[in-house]
């Protein structure tokens, strides 16, 4: 296995949570709901996507999480793209029992 591919470690799975905590609440319910899904299969890559884009400011990390605008061309990684598209995941849907 590739060492992007590797999963993350306990501590650095820490620190990068610890790194992504946004002062934008909408950011950080994006960020929330991706933790929540991919935390147990992060891998190597993914973080380091995720690292880059917690560089932007908030208003820029916000549109690039809803599409409103795209990734300038030094940030448009193969990491940043793949994370990306795993943060704008819609909700998942709960089917109510009514």
């Amino acid at each position: 296995m590739q060492d992007d591919q590797q999963p993350l470690d306990a501590r650095s799975l820490g620190k990068l949570k610890w790194r992504c905590r946004r002062g934008l609440l909408e950011n950080d319910l994006f960020i929330e709901r991706f933790f929540k899904r991919y935390e147990a299969t992060l891998t190597q890559r993914q973080a380091r996507g995720l690292t880059l884009l917690t560089d932007l400011s908030d208003n820029d990390l916000m549109d690039l999480l809803l599409g409103r605008k795209t990734p300038p061309e030094e940030l448009a990684t193969e990491e940043v793209c793949e994370v990306l598209q795993l943060l704008r995941q819609p909700p998942d849907v709960v089917a109510s029992s009514l």
